[in-house]
Protein backbone atom coordinates (compact mmCIF):
# COMPACT_ATOMS: atom_id res chain seq x y z
CA UNK A 1 0.00 0.00 0.00
CA UNK A 2 2.98 2.56 1.13
CA UNK A 3 4.62 1.55 -2.14
CA UNK A 4 1.79 2.49 -4.33
CA UNK A 5 0.56 5.51 -2.75
CA UNK A 6 4.91 6.57 -3.65
CA UNK A 7 4.15 5.31 -7.05
CA UNK A 8 0.76 8.02 -7.51
CA UNK A 9 2.41 10.25 -6.23
CA UNK A 10 5.64 10.03 -8.51
CA UNK A 11 2.97 10.40 -11.24
CA UNK A 12 1.49 13.20 -10.21
CA UNK A 13 4.45 14.98 -9.88
CA UNK A 14 5.55 14.07 -13.68
CA UNK A 15 2.66 15.26 -14.94
CA UNK A 16 3.21 18.89 -12.99
CA UNK A 17 6.85 19.01 -13.87
CA UNK A 18 6.48 18.03 -17.86
CA UNK A 19 3.76 20.95 -17.56
CA UNK A 20 6.27 22.91 -16.13
CA UNK A 21 8.87 21.46 -18.90
CA UNK A 22 6.61 22.65 -21.55
CA UNK A 23 6.00 26.15 -20.63
CA UNK A 24 9.88 26.66 -20.08
CA UNK A 25 10.28 25.36 -23.60
CA UNK A 26 7.70 27.91 -24.57
CA UNK A 27 9.59 30.57 -22.53
CA UNK A 28 12.94 29.96 -24.59
CA UNK A 29 11.29 29.69 -28.05
CA UNK A 30 10.04 33.07 -26.96
CA UNK A 31 12.75 34.67 -25.99
CA UNK A 32 15.31 33.11 -28.95
CA UNK A 33 12.22 34.62 -31.27
CA UNK A 34 12.59 37.88 -29.62
CA UNK A 35 17.01 38.11 -29.16
CA UNK A 36 16.38 37.14 -33.31
CA UNK A 37 13.41 38.77 -34.80
CA UNK A 38 12.90 41.73 -31.90
CA UNK A 39 13.46 45.32 -33.03
CA UNK A 40 17.19 45.79 -31.02
CA UNK A 41 18.85 42.88 -32.69
CA UNK A 42 17.07 42.99 -35.70
CA UNK A 43 18.00 46.69 -36.61
CA UNK A 44 21.49 46.30 -35.49
CA UNK A 45 21.37 43.01 -37.95
CA UNK A 46 20.17 44.68 -41.10
CA UNK A 47 22.88 47.43 -40.49
CA UNK A 48 25.90 44.79 -40.56
CA UNK A 49 27.09 42.31 -42.68
CA UNK A 50 26.77 38.67 -42.81
CA UNK A 51 30.70 38.38 -42.29
CA UNK A 52 30.82 40.21 -38.96
CA UNK A 53 30.81 38.15 -35.68
CA UNK A 54 27.48 39.56 -34.50
CA UNK A 55 25.84 37.62 -37.01
CA UNK A 56 27.52 34.54 -36.60
CA UNK A 57 27.20 34.70 -32.68
CA UNK A 58 23.20 35.60 -33.40
CA UNK A 59 22.16 32.77 -35.60
CA UNK A 60 24.14 30.40 -33.55
CA UNK A 61 22.21 31.41 -30.29
CA UNK A 62 19.38 31.57 -32.23
CA UNK A 63 19.77 27.88 -33.37
CA UNK A 64 20.80 26.63 -29.54
CA UNK A 65 18.01 27.83 -28.30
CA UNK A 66 15.59 26.84 -31.01
CA UNK A 67 16.75 23.43 -31.03
CA UNK A 68 16.71 23.15 -26.71
CA UNK A 69 12.73 24.77 -26.93
CA UNK A 70 11.86 21.76 -29.35
CA UNK A 71 13.96 19.10 -27.07
CA UNK A 72 12.71 20.14 -23.77
CA UNK A 73 9.14 20.55 -25.03
CA UNK A 74 9.43 17.13 -26.61
CA UNK A 75 10.71 15.17 -23.88
CA UNK A 76 7.78 17.26 -21.87
CA UNK A 77 5.38 15.25 -23.92
CA UNK A 78 6.50 11.87 -24.09
CA UNK A 79 7.12 12.44 -20.22
CA UNK A 80 2.99 13.19 -19.60
CA UNK A 81 2.26 10.82 -22.44
CA UNK A 82 4.23 7.75 -20.75
CA UNK A 83 2.55 8.15 -17.19
CA UNK A 84 -0.59 8.50 -18.02
CA UNK A 85 -0.42 5.25 -20.63
CA UNK A 86 2.15 3.81 -18.37
CA UNK A 87 4.57 2.91 -21.36
CA UNK A 88 7.86 2.08 -20.72
CA UNK A 89 9.26 2.90 -24.07
CA UNK A 90 7.69 6.40 -24.01
CA UNK A 91 9.04 7.15 -20.34
CA UNK A 92 12.41 6.00 -21.78
CA UNK A 93 12.33 8.22 -24.82
CA UNK A 94 11.07 10.99 -22.49
CA UNK A 95 14.09 10.63 -19.76
CA UNK A 96 17.01 10.62 -23.16
CA UNK A 97 15.09 14.09 -24.05
CA UNK A 98 15.70 15.29 -20.54
CA UNK A 99 19.41 14.01 -20.23
CA UNK A 100 20.41 15.60 -23.46
CA UNK A 101 18.57 18.63 -22.46
CA UNK A 102 20.66 18.44 -19.57
CA UNK A 103 23.67 18.04 -21.35
CA UNK A 104 23.01 21.26 -23.58
CA UNK A 105 21.96 23.55 -20.47
CA UNK A 106 25.69 22.40 -19.15
CA UNK A 107 27.11 23.65 -22.24
CA UNK A 108 25.46 26.69 -22.08
CA UNK A 109 25.99 27.90 -18.67
CA UNK A 110 29.74 26.88 -19.39
CA UNK A 111 29.96 29.05 -22.34
CA UNK A 112 28.04 31.81 -20.79
CA UNK A 113 30.90 31.94 -17.49
CA UNK A 114 33.31 31.53 -20.18
CA UNK A 115 32.00 34.31 -22.44
CA UNK A 116 29.74 36.58 -20.68
CA UNK A 117 30.10 39.27 -22.66
CA UNK A 118 30.73 37.96 -26.02
CA UNK A 119 27.47 38.48 -27.39
CA UNK A 120 27.73 42.38 -25.57
CA UNK A 121 30.94 43.39 -27.36
CA UNK A 122 29.96 41.54 -30.87
CA UNK A 123 26.64 43.49 -30.75
CA UNK A 124 29.29 47.09 -29.82
CA UNK A 125 31.27 46.36 -32.62
CA UNK A 126 28.58 46.55 -34.90
CA UNK A 127 27.46 49.28 -33.56
CA UNK A 128 30.92 50.90 -34.02
CA UNK A 129 31.40 49.76 -37.39
CA UNK A 130 28.47 51.82 -37.83
CA UNK A 131 29.69 54.57 -36.18
CA UNK A 132 32.79 54.98 -38.06
CA UNK A 133 31.19 54.72 -41.31
CA UNK A 134 28.72 57.17 -40.79
CA UNK A 135 31.51 60.01 -39.65
CA UNK A 136 33.70 59.38 -42.14
CA UNK A 137 31.25 59.64 -45.10
CA UNK A 138 29.06 62.20 -46.12
CA UNK A 139 24.72 61.90 -46.16
CA UNK A 140 23.89 58.47 -46.99
CA UNK A 141 22.22 55.19 -46.40
CA UNK A 142 24.75 54.37 -43.55
CA UNK A 143 23.80 57.37 -41.49
CA UNK A 144 20.17 56.33 -41.82
CA UNK A 145 21.04 53.02 -40.68
CA UNK A 146 22.84 54.30 -37.35
CA UNK A 147 19.52 56.64 -37.33
CA UNK A 148 17.46 53.72 -37.18
CA UNK A 149 19.78 51.95 -34.34
CA UNK A 150 20.43 55.31 -32.30
CA UNK A 151 16.05 55.91 -31.88
CA UNK A 152 15.36 52.09 -31.38
CA UNK A 153 17.94 52.61 -28.47
CA UNK A 154 16.00 55.56 -27.57
CA UNK A 155 20.71 56.80 -27.68
CA UNK A 156 22.80 59.23 -29.54
CA UNK A 157 26.45 58.86 -30.75
CA UNK A 158 29.43 57.71 -28.03
CA UNK A 159 31.43 59.38 -25.87
CA UNK A 160 35.10 60.69 -26.64
CA UNK A 161 37.83 60.00 -25.02
CA UNK A 162 39.01 63.65 -25.43
CA UNK A 163 35.59 65.23 -23.93
CA UNK A 164 35.54 66.96 -27.43
CA UNK A 165 33.26 66.19 -30.91
CA UNK A 166 34.05 67.05 -34.12
CA UNK A 167 31.65 68.72 -36.69
CA UNK A 168 31.10 65.14 -38.05
CA UNK A 169 29.97 63.47 -34.73
CA UNK A 170 27.96 66.45 -33.60
CA UNK A 171 26.08 66.42 -36.95
CA UNK A 172 24.87 62.90 -36.04
CA UNK A 173 23.02 64.18 -32.47
CA UNK A 174 21.49 67.20 -33.51
CA UNK A 175 18.82 69.25 -31.43
CA UNK A 176 17.03 67.19 -28.69
CA UNK A 177 19.45 63.99 -29.76
CA UNK A 178 22.23 64.91 -28.47
CA UNK A 179 20.58 64.90 -24.79
CA UNK A 180 20.28 61.28 -24.89
CA UNK A 181 22.33 58.73 -23.45
CA UNK A 182 25.44 57.29 -24.72
CA UNK A 183 24.77 54.53 -26.88
CA UNK A 184 26.87 52.66 -26.07
CA UNK A 185 25.83 52.37 -22.55
CA UNK A 186 21.92 51.85 -24.10
CA UNK A 187 22.91 49.20 -26.22
CA UNK A 188 25.25 47.39 -23.03
CA UNK A 189 22.12 48.02 -20.85
CA UNK A 190 19.18 46.28 -23.36
CA UNK A 191 21.81 43.75 -23.85
CA UNK A 192 22.30 42.50 -19.86
CA UNK A 193 18.41 42.67 -19.66
CA UNK A 194 18.33 39.61 -22.25
CA UNK A 195 21.56 38.18 -20.76
CA UNK A 196 19.88 37.96 -17.01
CA UNK A 197 16.41 36.57 -18.65
CA UNK A 198 18.30 33.66 -20.24
CA UNK A 199 20.60 32.79 -17.31
CA UNK A 200 17.48 32.44 -15.30
CA UNK A 201 15.77 30.21 -17.45
CA UNK A 202 19.46 28.25 -17.46
CA UNK A 203 19.16 28.13 -14.18
CA UNK A 204 15.96 26.85 -14.12
CA UNK A 205 16.13 24.66 -16.77
CA UNK A 206 18.54 22.34 -14.90
CA UNK A 207 17.30 21.65 -12.15
CA UNK A 208 13.71 21.09 -13.62
CA UNK A 209 15.76 18.75 -15.98
CA UNK A 210 17.54 17.11 -12.94
CA UNK A 211 14.06 16.19 -11.29
CA UNK A 212 12.53 15.26 -14.29
CA UNK A 213 15.29 13.36 -15.07
CA UNK A 214 15.00 11.66 -11.37
CA UNK A 215 10.92 10.85 -11.79
CA UNK A 216 11.07 9.50 -15.25
CA UNK A 217 13.68 6.97 -13.40
CA UNK A 218 11.88 5.90 -11.22
CA UNK A 219 8.25 5.87 -12.94
CA UNK A 220 10.50 3.49 -15.61
CA UNK A 221 11.59 1.02 -13.62
CA UNK A 222 8.00 0.85 -11.52
CA UNK A 223 6.32 0.13 -15.19
CA UNK A 224 9.58 -2.47 -15.85
CA UNK A 225 8.90 -4.31 -12.41
CA UNK A 226 4.89 -3.68 -12.48
CA UNK A 227 4.82 -3.37 -8.92
CA UNK A 228 1.97 -0.76 -7.78
CA UNK A 229 0.67 0.55 -11.23
CA UNK A 230 -2.90 0.47 -12.52
CA UNK A 231 -3.01 -2.78 -14.79
CA UNK A 232 -5.24 -1.14 -17.32
CA UNK A 233 -6.76 -4.13 -19.66
CA UNK A 234 -5.39 -6.75 -17.69
CA UNK A 235 -8.11 -8.35 -15.67
CA UNK A 236 -7.61 -11.90 -13.75
CA UNK A 237 -10.26 -15.37 -14.16
CA UNK A 238 -11.75 -16.78 -11.52
CA UNK A 239 -11.47 -21.25 -11.69
CA UNK A 240 -14.65 -22.55 -12.68
CA UNK A 241 -16.20 -25.14 -10.31
CA UNK A 242 -15.06 -28.83 -9.94
CA UNK A 243 -18.82 -29.49 -11.62
CA UNK A 244 -17.99 -27.21 -14.22
CA UNK A 245 -15.15 -28.86 -15.68
CA UNK A 246 -16.52 -32.16 -15.36
CA UNK A 247 -19.45 -30.91 -17.85
CA UNK A 248 -18.28 -31.80 -21.48
CA UNK A 249 -17.89 -28.54 -24.11
CA UNK A 250 -20.38 -28.05 -26.77
CA UNK A 251 -19.28 -29.70 -30.13
CA UNK A 252 -16.40 -31.76 -28.26
CA UNK A 253 -16.62 -34.96 -26.60
CA UNK A 254 -13.57 -34.49 -23.65
CA UNK A 255 -14.15 -34.01 -20.34
CA UNK A 256 -12.16 -34.03 -17.45
CA UNK A 257 -12.08 -37.82 -15.98
CA UNK A 258 -10.42 -38.68 -12.33
CA UNK A 259 -7.90 -40.23 -11.41
CA UNK A 260 -7.24 -43.52 -10.26
CA UNK A 261 -4.86 -45.12 -7.98
CA UNK A 262 -5.40 -48.50 -10.09
CA UNK A 263 -6.86 -51.78 -10.64
CA UNK A 264 -9.33 -53.25 -8.70
CA UNK A 265 -9.08 -50.39 -6.40
CA UNK A 266 -11.73 -47.29 -5.29
CA UNK A 267 -11.80 -44.23 -7.42
CA UNK A 268 -10.37 -41.25 -5.76
CA UNK A 269 -11.93 -38.36 -5.22
CA UNK A 270 -9.86 -35.41 -6.64
CA UNK A 271 -10.05 -31.78 -7.37
CA UNK A 272 -10.86 -30.46 -10.56
CA UNK A 273 -7.61 -29.56 -11.21
CA UNK A 274 -5.91 -33.15 -10.89
CA UNK A 275 -7.48 -35.02 -13.35
CA UNK A 276 -7.13 -36.08 -16.66
CA UNK A 277 -8.68 -35.10 -20.34
CA UNK A 278 -10.47 -37.97 -21.68
CA UNK A 279 -13.38 -39.22 -23.68
CA UNK A 280 -16.73 -38.34 -22.35
CA UNK A 281 -19.20 -41.54 -22.69
CA UNK A 282 -22.82 -40.90 -23.22
CA UNK A 283 -25.78 -42.13 -21.57
CA UNK A 284 -26.29 -45.23 -23.86
CA UNK A 285 -22.02 -45.85 -24.08
CA UNK A 286 -22.41 -46.16 -20.33
CA UNK A 287 -25.17 -48.67 -20.12
CA UNK A 288 -23.86 -50.57 -23.23
CA UNK A 289 -20.22 -51.22 -20.68
CA UNK A 290 -22.70 -51.51 -17.62
CA UNK A 291 -24.22 -54.54 -19.32
CA UNK A 292 -20.93 -56.24 -20.56
CA UNK A 293 -19.60 -55.91 -17.44
CA UNK A 294 -22.61 -57.80 -15.64
CA UNK A 295 -23.20 -60.54 -18.20
CA UNK A 296 -18.89 -61.55 -17.79
CA UNK A 297 -19.85 -61.54 -13.91
CA UNK A 298 -22.64 -63.83 -14.31
CA UNK A 299 -20.54 -66.36 -16.60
Amino acid sequence: MQCRSRVRVAKCQMLVTSSFVLLLGLSMATLAAGSYFGAHFAVIGRASSDRTPYEATRRWAFCTSISLAGLLTLGAVLGAVATVREAGGLMAAGFLCFALGFCALVQVAVWKFHNPTQVEDAVLDAYDLVYDQAVRSGPSTVRQQLAAIQDTFQCCGKTSPFGLLGDAEASLCPGEEAARQDCLVGIRSSLRTYGHIASILTGIGLASMVYAMGLSSFLWFAIRTGSSLDRRGKYTLSRRGESAQTEPSKGSGRCLLPQRRGPGKEARSVSADKGTWGHCQTPWEQTGEWSEQRSHGQA
